[in-house]
């Protein structure tokens, strides 16, 4: 997204985000991962869990950018409805492409129409970006708050209280909460086979109106940004709002525990003080300070963070899906080959399958930089 007097922290912690998310999503084998690189299984946190909700909080300061330049450009609400719409949509069909590649052209690894996930990363993406900005279009801060409020307090009340049946209200398991009873009738078929629980998806239909608060709490940061207080003002009040945040997070995890799967009110307000922490470190090194010459790759990736991640998610499931047969007769992926010749034969298996991530994070940021020195940016 473009931005008005472009902060330049905002395309590094984007990028930094991105590099993260594909980091977690590709090491070199699923059975020797750090624990902080796996999303907690249920209710807590680990480092893996602040990464989407980061996203969505710099996908809102974007919009706090971006949308009143192409007002001042003469665009008008309609408009930016429209070009949101269409963002949307083609976020939405990027994710299904993700879910359903390599769409049976592969031997041995089927398709069908009947079990092609529909939720995804970004479908979720796209739908808040098409909630957010319409509340953004016809809404104040004042406003955008309430909104806030009363996503993040509506959906506790529904989680909490509405009866499901066979299960007490207000269960919390994976199994008898009320986004896995949602998800397990309306999309059967179509969730995350990997899910804690049959039927259940992590960015099922429920859960993704905690997901709009998210962020809506960046567009609140980028309009903060964009004020006329002075940078030093700007990075404390980020500081002492992110802890605030932290700490109240850490307070309601008592009654609706931080979860990321369940994208519960807690994990919002938690992942939120720690995006705006991050954020303001960030802008304080870079915008503030000028250190820009060591942050410029992540300025690389989060130039084109979108065609960056949707490239690494198609490429390794090529890696995934090419075997062939060894002189013994078992199948081997080239992804596994690729893990077992040139990494685990040399380093113990753990830290074999993390240099095998970074080595996949840094050709995804050559496949970048080639992108920025032709000055080619996808534009959606």
């Amino acid at each position: 997204m473009e931005t008005s007097n472009r902060f330049i922290s905002l395309d590094v912690f984007r990028g930094a985000t991105i590099a993260a998310m594909i980091l977690v999503n590709n090491p070199g084998s699923w059975d020797y991962v750090y624990p902080q690189l796996r999303h907690a299984e249920w209710h807590g946190w680990t480092f893996t869990d602040w990464i989407f909700p980061f996203f969505l909080f710099i996908m809102g300061v974007a919009i706090a950018f971006s949308f009143p330049k192409r007002i001042q450009k003469g665009q008008s609400k309609g408009q930016l409805l429209f070009h949101a719409l269409r963002r949307s949509l083609i976020l939405f069909f990027l994710g299904l492409l993700i879910n359903g590649f390599p769409f049976g052209l592969i031997p041995g690894h089927e398709f069908s129409l009947a079990t092609w996930r529909i939720p995804g990363i970004l479908q979720r993406i796209a739908l808040c970006y098409l909630a957010v900005s319409f509340i953004f279009l016809f809404s104040d801060k004042r406003q955008m708050v309430i909104w806030i409020f009363g996503l993040l307090s509506g959906y506790w009340l529904l989680v909490r209280f509405v009866p499901i049946p066979g299960f007490a209200s207000g269960t919390l398991d994976p199994l008898g909460n009320l986004c896995w009873f949602i998800d397990s009738r309306l999309l059967v078929g179509h969730t995350w086979e990997f899910a804690p629980v049959p039927g259940f998806d992590p960015e099922g239909i429920l859960s993704t109106i905690p997901a709009i608060a998210s962020t809506l709490t960046g567009i609140l940061c980028g309009q903060w940004l964009l004020s006329s207080r002075s940078n030093e003002e700007k990075t404390i009040w980020m500081f002492i709002t992110g802890h605030g945040s932290l700490l109240l997070g850490i307070l309601l995890n008592n009654w609706f525990p931080i979860n990321k799967n369940l994208w519960s009110s807690s994990y919002v307000i938690f992942m939120t003080g720690w995006a705006l922490i991050c954020l303001a470190i960030i802008f304080w090194l870079v915008d503030v300070k000028g250190y820009q010459k060591l942050s410029k790759p992540f300025v690389i990736l989060g130039l084109n963070a979108i065609l960056i991640f949707t490239f690494s998610e198609l490429l390794a499931m090529i890696l995934w899906v090419i075997s062939w047969k060894t002189p013994d007769g078992t199948s081997i992926s080239m992804h596994d080959y690729l893990y077992e010749h040139y990494f685990e034969s040399w380093i113990d298996p753990i830290n074999a399958s993390l240099l095998f991530a970074i080595v996949f994070v840094m050709l995804m940021y050559f496949q970048a930089w080639l992108l920025y020195k032709r000055g080619w940016f996808l534009k959606i």
